[in-house]
């Protein structure tokens, strides 16, 4: 690993005297280089939307990373999870105790609970729709554009929500020649995805598409109390679309899309033995002695409409209108074990609309953006937590309504032919309004809010509703530079803030401040970047150093009690404060005319400067005890494609690491939990036929078979049994793809 960390850096060394030299620029070599391997395009070739209109990666003074779709497929990425591995300071993983939940960090800001009522720290986009919820958002890759990953708060362009980072997801557009994708891919552990998907021009102006995707294969492992599978898969996933361009400056777009995710539940495995010693830990690291049972399903569906008006050279109006929902059922064993000593069974739904009007501007100096958002949505949901030792089933249930308002501008002004200022702002007001009830049955089994005997109420624990405004003006400013007609350096200052709210677990018998709620997080980040190209475009790179404040930051913690009273509930505080620093180099070098290489790297330095407990009954400051989650101090990938000729066609060969140094899965460290470094190695090999309309590829993934964790919980003591778990990503995995295109 070091000697290809090495490479990395050498490869990025050049960077710190390009500001001061001018490189000579070959662009039709560059070209060529281009064409032979699309997977390594220069800065100057990928144009990003980050900043809500069509702008060279380079000219951005935003750290992105933006992925091709063609160079996701060429890996092998099956998912967005994918990102993780290729994106300096990224955490893109499935949610614990879920199949398609997805939970995102960037820069250690984000949010790992996806219970109803708490706002993820990373915004997820799909072709400029905010997705508000993260379950059923680990998307999979087919008939996409690119992904771009923006770093540090977004909140002037993407607004609320996103102090951590954005993910856009963007897909293709149909266009006006007829189109025909079919894939088949089958491997280890009885993998079998298919993939159907096209479209078709009706007319000059009108064109129609539509995709259909299924991915199943059987589990990594096995619940050996019940048999049922573990970690297994089985998604459907469609598409339909319709583009209409009546004229050059009209266009409107139509999309729909709905993922069903059927999988068997996924429980953890049991770290430790069980405080009655009866249960030990299973040998596989995906097997479990889980013993509730219940159905797992996930069904989100969107609808969106697009339009777009030029009205002359330099204004462009559009609006985006969009409504989603989603609906969750799935249980979770706690415990591990057979028993009912920690099991929850849970129901979600959630529902928004939104409405997006934008003005683009473009002048001769100047560019920019000013528009409106509105989002009207509702998040809701129910789940026990069913505990055998204590004869109770504790019931939860509640929601929470949210409009959003928020009015954005941000504007560029080109000073001279190489110096560049920027400048916005957005105003957001949200107006949310929560109910929350909690109540204790006798009996450890399902409450009649999941299904079970109904019963009378032994306890109300909670019952209260709330309402609250919560504001705030979030701006950014950034001035960049044109060193050459290669290389651009910039600095920016930009804040981004989260919504407060209330703790759909708060048990107001047990803390009785839960009944008062949060207030919003802040995160400020200041950011000097360089990005470009040199050696005739055969290095192309971007780089950032950042510093950010991250202030009020909501945390939560778990209260255990067995006497005075008895209980157990989520506390959630602005407890925290945090000092985050690092730097990020990415890109991609020609080596030689046949083998190109992509890399990053990103450092990470993540503290507390405050965490402040009630734990004692008055405020204490237990900082130098905690540790943020999902924030590895290193994180890096090396990857290299060779092309050559073989049969006539192109064969692609493409071998990659990717590494994270250790991290904590929660902010108390925890040596069982916690997760040491570690190296993933893929390959890939890709052959195109000389047709350009068949290919075959083999992709076999962490082939070194590597175990890490991505998750937990973690309950110990005798009174739940000991229950800590762990999640793990993939094992090995194989798989061989057969793709016809017209």
């Amino acid at each position: 690993m070091n000697n290809h960390v090495k490479c990395v850096l050498l490869a990025g060394a050049a960077w710190g005297v390009l500001a001061g030299a001018a490189v000579a620029q070959d662009g039709e070599a560059a070209a060529q280089r281009t064409s032979a391997n699309p997977s390594a395009a220069t800065v100057d070739d990928i144009v990003v939307t980050a900043r809500r209109r069509d702008e060279q990666l380079k000219d951005v003074p935003v750290a992105v990373s933006a992925i091709s779709g063609e160079r996701l497929e060429q890996t092998g990425a099956t998912d967005i999870t994918a990102l993780q591995q290729q994106t300096p300071n990224a955490t893109v993983q499935i949610a614990r105790g879920s199949n398609s939940t997805l939970i995102s960090f960037i820069r250690g800001v984000g949010q790992q609970d996806p219970l109803w009522g708490f706002e993820p720290g990373v915004g997820l986009y799909i072709d400029d729709v905010y997705v508000a919820r993260p379950q059923g958002a680990v998307l999979d890759i087919f008939d996409i554009q690119r992904i771009e990953v923006l770093r540090g708060p977004q909140g002037t362009l993407y607004g609320r929500n996103t102090i951590g980072g954005a993910i856009k997801y963007v897909t293709k557009r149909l266009g006006q020649d007829p189109s025909l994708t079919a894939r088949a891919e089958v491997g280890s552990y009885n993998e079998h995805n298919f993939l159907l998907s096209g479209s078709v021009p009706v007319g000059d102006t009108f064109a129609v598409g539509a995709a259909i995707a299924s991915y199943q294969h059987d589990g990594y492992g096995k619940n050996l109390n019940t048999g049922q599978d573990q970690y297994d898969k089985d998604v459907t996933a469609y598409r339909a679309s319709a583009e209409w361009t009546p004229n050059d400056s009209l266009f409107f777009r139509l999309a729909w899309d709905r993922v069903e995710d059927n999988s068997s539940p996924r429980h953890g495995h049991r770290e430790v033995t069980s405080t009655d010693g009866l249960w030990h830990p299973p040998a596989g690291k995906y097997d479990t002695y889980a013993g509730i049972e219940g159905e797992q399903k996930v069904v989100t569906d969107g609808v969106s409409l697009t339009g777009e008006y030029r009205v002359n050279d330099w204004l462009t109006l559009k609006s985006i209108s969009a409504y989603r929902s989603g609906d969750t059922k799935t249980v979770i064993d706690f415990d591990q074990t057979p028993a009912a000593t920690l099991d929850v069974p849970a129901i979600y739904s959630d529902n928004q609309f939104t409405q997006e009007l934008q003005a683009l501007f473009t002048g001769d100096r100047w560019s920019g953006v000013a528009g409106l958002f509105y989002l009207d949505g509702t998040s809701s949901g129910a789940f026990d937590t069913i505990a055998g030792n204590l004869g109770l089933s504790i019931a939860a249930s509640g929601s929470v309504d949210t409009k959003s308002f928020s009015a954005f501008a941000d504007f560029s002004y080109n000073v001279t032919d190489r110096l560049h200022v920027s400048l916005g702002g957005r105003y957001t007001q949200d107006k949310k309004d929560a109910s929350v009830l909690r109540l204790f049955y006798l009996g450890a089994t399902r409450s009649p809010f999941t299904g079970g005997v109904d019963r009378p109420i032994f306890a109300t624990r909670t019952n209260y509703k709330a309402s609250d405004t919560f504001e705030k003006f979030t701006p950014r400013a950034s001035i960049s530079y044109d060193f050459s007609d290669e290389i651009t350096g910039y600095a920016s200052v930009g804040q981004g803030f989260k919504s407060g709210g209330w703790d759909m677990r708060g048990d107001a018998a047990l803390v009785p401040q839960t009944v008062n709620g949060y207030k919003p997080e802040t995160v400020t980040t200041y950011e000097l970047g360089l990005k470009g190209s040199a050696f005739e475009r055969r290095l192309n790179f971007a780089s950032a150093v950042f510093y950010s404040d991250y202030k009020d930051q909501q945390i939560t913690t778990q209260q255990v009690a067995t006497a005075p009273a008895v209980g157990i509930a989520s506390v959630v505080d602005n407890a925290g404060a945090s000092t985050i620093y690092g730097f990020e180099l990415e890109g991609s070098a020609f080596l030689t005319n046949d083998i190109s290489a992509n890399f990053s790297l990103g450092y990470l330095k993540n503290e507390f400067d405050k965490f402040i407990t009630l734990v004692t009954g008055s405020p204490v400051d237990i900082s130098d005890t905690r540790k943020p989650q999902n924030s590895p101090e290193w994180s890096a990938y090396y990857g290299m494609t060779w092309r050559g000729d073989i049969l006539g066609g192109e064969i692609r060969v493409t071998p990659s690491l990717s590494y994270r140094s250790s991290y904590h899965l929660f902010d108390a460290p925890d040596p069982i939990l916690d997760q040491k470094g570690y190296v993933l190695a893929d390959a890939s090999v890709v052959w195109i036929a000389p047709s350009k309309r068949w290919e075959v590829g083999l992709f076999g993934r962490n082939l070194t078979d590597v175990r890490y964790k991505v998750g937990g919980y973690s309950f110990p003591g005798a009174t739940y049994n000991n229950s800590i778990s762990g999640f793990y990503g993939p094992p090995t995995t194989y798989s061989a793809r057969l793709t016809y295109r017209f």
